[in-house]
């Protein structure tokens, strides 16, 4: 494993784990901006297929999985996350509390250039299925980004554990934000709090739910892309679409939508987010041509 590559797989797994912290970002989005997406999910895949391997103690096929593993790749982008995670807990939230419009619209540029990945994937299939799978997808998640926010301050073991597993599709779906799932059903603050506070019992508990929920839906997904690639990038396309709705500048707490008011600040934040991704996009296009001479 060279030094070079396993440095900037870090930063491609701190820029995954940071975009998990924020609600409307996806992490799964960012993943596939930095080239990475289709490397974790088969990773994962792998993993639970080996897995089941040895439980039923098939030890050579179970080998065999594990072998087509990239870890070295996989590990340091989840040294990256983890370190993102805490780190983005501390730094990021307070920012996001103290200039939420101008977040919101940083982020709402990296989302807005990021369209760019899974449609360029899509390519040239374009026709009646994929526009209605993108503007279904889209729909899906306009309305779950306009759901209340619930409130649970001392949420059940089970809860945490289902929660998590559900809100790990962010890192599987791009344009689902596992952060905003957990801020509608009331698990955003404790976690975030469990983080800030190393409350490992309470981590421990989501970190379980989240590995569970990453093999199911890894799996399923995998599957999805090798059968029906064009259409799984159409329904993540609309997905993504829908989910600027969360990452609209000017809302009140309570999620309604407001009239733009003092635009220069966010529009500057957007424009910003749109460079850093088409540089990012850039940047890896130049790495693989080298990567490959």
């Amino acid at each position: 494993m060279q030094p070079k590559s396993s440095f900037l797989n870090l930063i491609r797994g701190f820029l995954i784990g940071t975009a998990e912290v924020i609600p409307g970002v996806s992490g799964g989005t960012v993943a596939l901006i930095v080239g990475v997406y289709e490397t974790i999910i088969a990773g994962v895949s792998n993993f639970g297929s080996a897995l089941a391997f040895l439980s039923k103690g098939n030890g050579q096929q179970a080998k065999e999985q594990f072998r087509q593993i990239r870890f070295d790749v996989l590990l340091p982008i989840l040294l990256g996350m983890i370190t993102a995670i805490f780190a983005a807990a501390a730094l990021i939230e307070p920012l996001f509390e103290a200039e939420p419009e101008i977040i919101r619209a940083l982020f709402a540029g990296l989302l807005i250039a990021s369209f760019y990945v899974p449609a360029k994937m899509i390519g040239r299939n374009l026709n009646v299925a994929v526009l209605a799978l993108v503007f279904g997808g889209a729909v899906l998640a306009y309305w779950m980004t306009s759901l209340p926010s619930a409130s649970q301050a001392d949420p059940m073991w089970w809860q945490v554990i289902l929660f998590a597993g559900l809100a790990v599709c962010a890192l599987v779906l791009p344009g689902v934000s596992g952060s905003f799932f957990l801020l509608a059903v009331g698990l955003y603050a404790p976690t975030i709090a469990a983080v800030n506070e190393r409350n490992f019992g309470y981590l421990g508990l989501f970190l379980i739910g989240a590995i569970v929920g990453l093999l199911v839906f890894a799996k399923l997904i995998k599957v999805l892309l090798e059968r029906y690639r064009v259409f799984t990038l159409s329904l993540m396309l609309g997905l993504m679409i829908g989910s600027l709705r969360a990452l609209w500048p000017w809302q009140s707490e309570a999620r309604e939508l407001l009239q733009i008011s003092e635009p220069i600040g966010p529009v500057i934040a957007c424009v910003a987010g749109l460079l850093i991704v088409a540089g990012i996009i850039i940047a890896e296009r130049r790495l693989r041509t080298s990567a490959n001479q």
